[in-house]
């Protein structure tokens, strides 16, 4: 339905009583498989050695950050990255060992209208393709919608990271479009590709990722029943 001002100029819709959105607290969210807790420099050893296991170094490829030829220079900068309020930094705990995982962040974040990033998705071998990667994302996402009311939910990365690209469709994000030459990076271009999720789609995306992340939908093996991406269809 289009709307239209006084003047018969086309405008966006309303938003009754808009006011703004509290910023999102640096603190933790609890889930089953893992928690999602803020960065800290006690984390730096365990993650520095999960990400060791990616003998690819494929990992750092798309990152702004990375990759890091010592524990001591990736302490370095997770005490820069701890200091930081926007992006705001949290590590992924693996719940049954306690061991850091994983790391991700809120950034670019806008209260007043309701927006929010999700990015830094740095996931280690141990975290990539499983239960818990998945309920990571899906305690960020709740954190914003839920909690908080946010409007609007976004995941960018570069035009030409198919992995990425591919999660955020798994977990519910909806293609927006491409910014040619949006940044440089290492030196190179990157033609950024724009992904969100919207308030009035949430509460399917939460009801999918419920379902699938109920331990009923694995097998003794740990195999899904259901995959996440039939669960998302409308």
């Amino acid at each position: 339905m289009t709307h239209f001002n006084d003047h018969g100029q086309p405008v966006g819709a309303p938003v009754p009583n808009w006011t703004s959105c509290a910023p999102i607290p640096h603190t933790p969210m609890q889930g089953r498989t893992c928690h999602v807790v803020p960065l800290d420099p006690s984390h730096a050893a365990g993650l520095h050695a999960a990400f060791s296991a990616d003998m690819t170094g494929a990992l750092w490829t798309y990152m702004p950050t990375g990759p890091f030829a010592t524990g001591a220079d990736y302490a370095a900068w997770v005490s820069d990255a701890c200091r930081s309020k926007d992006p705001l930094f949290f590590t992924v705990i693996n719940q049954s060992t306690e061991d850091p995982v994983g790391v991700a962040s809120y950034l670019r974040m806008q209260p007043a209208n309701g927006v929010a990033e999700v990015g830094y998705i740095t996931f280690s071998p141990a975290l990539q393709r499983t239960p818990m990667a998945t309920e990571a994302m899906y305690l960020m996402m709740k954190r914003v919608f839920d909690e908080l009311g946010y409007r609007r939910y976004e995941w960018k990365c570069d035009a030409l990271n198919a992995p990425s690209r591919r999660a955020a469709e798994r977990l519910g994000f909806s293609y927006d479009g491409l910014f040619k030459q949006a940044l440089v990076y290492k030196g190179r271009n990157r033609d950024t590709a724009w992904f969100s999720i919207l308030d009035k789609d949430w509460p399917r995306l939460r009801t999918a990722f419920e379902t699938w992340l109920d331990p009923e939908n694995f097998d003794a093996s740990g195999h899904q029943k259901q995959r996440l991406s039939s669960l998302m269809k409308p």
